[in-house]
C-alpha cells in the first residue's frame, strides 16, 4: 500500500510541475455541471454520427460487468438529448466465437466502440478474461443493429485491451489499442498488416496507460488516452503534424474524462464523451458528453 501511495504522489507531483493540472482546472467548473444523457450504467462511452443519427455504446452489464456481461448494446438519438435503446446488437452467447470461452469465471466484452467505415458499421472491442484480447466486428447488413460477424473468428487481433479504429485521409485504416499502440489494417480489415508501434508524447513514456483513441482536427493528429492522477481518472492528449509522430507534450485535456473519445456533431462542433470513474466526477458510470474546442494542438473544455 505504501508503494502504491508513493507512486500516486509522484504522478501528481510530475503533473503539477508540468502544468497539466492547472490547465485542466479551467474546464473543471464546466465538467462539474454535467448530467448524464440518460440514466443507465455505461462505462467507456462512445458516440458515432452516421447520416444524421447519433449512435451510443459502451461497456454495459452492471453490476457484474467486471466479470461477465451479455455483449454490445446501442442507443440512438437525433439531437444528443433524447435517446432510444436499440437493445443488444451482438451477444457473446448467441453470436460469439472465441469470446465464448470462460476463464476464471470471466467473460465480458469491454469498451466497445462504434465506427462507420467502408459503407458499414464496425465494433472494436476487447474481452476481459486472462489471455483475452482485442477484436473487431463487422455489420454484414450495413445497419447498426447488425447482424455482426467477427473479422477474425479464431482468436483476438491483439492480446491487449481497448481497441479503436482510425481512418486517415488517404483511406488507410489503422487499429489503435491499449496505451497508444497502432498498426495499419489489411485492406479487407481481417487483421493487422504490420507490426504495431507505440505513439509516445515528448514528455512521457505514453500518453496514458489505456483507452487509446486517435482523431484528426485542423490537419493535426490527436491521440487521447486515460491516466490516473491519484485516484482520479483523466483524459490525456498529445498531438502531432504526422500520424506516426513525433508527438508533442501530453496534457490533461478533459478532467474526469478518462477512457473517452471525441466526435463532431451535425454542426461540426467537437464533443468529448465522459462516464465518470471516481467520487470527484460529476456522476458515476453513466453516459455523458461535454463540448470541447480543438486547435493548435490543444483540446479545451467549453460551455455549450
Amino acid at each position: 500500500m505504501l508503494r502504491e501511495h508513493l507512486a500516486a504522489v509522484v504522478v501528481v507531483v510530475v503533473l503539477m510541475v508540468a502544468g497539466w493540472v492547472g490547465a485542466a482546472e479551467k474546464g473543471a467548473e464546466v465538467i462539474g455541471k454535467l448530467k448524464p444523457v440518460f440514466d443507465y450504467p455505461v462505462r467507456d462511452t462512445c458516440v458515432c454520427l452516421v447520416d444524421g443519427v447519433y449512435y451510443l455504446t459502451g461497456t454495459t452489464g452492471h453490476p457484474t460487468w467486471w466479470d461477465t456481461n451479455e455483449g454490445v448494446r446501442v442507443w440512438k438519438s437525433t439531437d444528443l438529448k433524447k435517446w432510444e435503446a436499440l437493445g443488444l446488437v451482438w451477444s457473446i452467447e448467441k453470436d460469439g466465437t472465441w469470446q465464448k470461452k470462460v476463464v476464471e469465471g470471466k467473460r465480458a466484452i469491454w469498451a466497445p466502440e462504434l465506427h462507420y467505415l467502408k459503407g458499414t458499421f464496425w465494433v472494436a472491442y476487447c474481452i476481459n478474461w486472462p489471455g483475452g484480447g482485442t477484436g473487431l466486428l463487422k455489420s454484414v447488413s450495413g445497419k447498426v443493429e447488425g447482424p455482426y460477424e467477427d473479422v477474425k473468428k479464431d482468436g483476438p487481433i491483439t492480446k491487449e485491451i481497448d481497441a479503436s479504429l482510425f481512418a486517415d485521409d488517404d483511406g488507410a485504416v489503422y487499429f489503435v489499442f491499449q496505451n497508444g499502440k497502432i498498426a495499419k489494417m489489411k485492406e479487407d480489415m481481417s487483421g493487422l498488416a504490420e507490426k504495431p508501434r507505440l505513439l509516445k508524447p515528448s514528455n512521457a513514456g505514453h500518453v496514458g496507460f489505456e483507452g487509446a483513441f486517435l482523431f484528426k482536427a485542423g490537419g493535426r493528429y490527436y491521440l487521447s488516452c486515460a491516466e490516473f492522477v491519484g485516484e482520479d481518472y483523466h483524459c490525456m492528449v498529445a498531438s502531432s503534424e504526422k500520424l506516426m509522430g513525433p508527438y508533442g507534450e501530453r496534457f490533461m485535456a478533459v478532467v474526469h474524462g478518462g477512457h473517452n473519445m471525441f466526435f463532431r456533431d451535425k454542426e461540426g462542433k467537437w464533443w468529448s464523451t465522459i462516464f465518470g470513474n471516481s467520487g470527484k466526477a460529476p456522476f458515476r458510470e453513466r453516459p455523458g458528453m461535454v463540448r470541447v474546442e480543438i486547435g493548435e494542438g490543444r483540446v479545451k473544455v467549453v460551455e455549450e
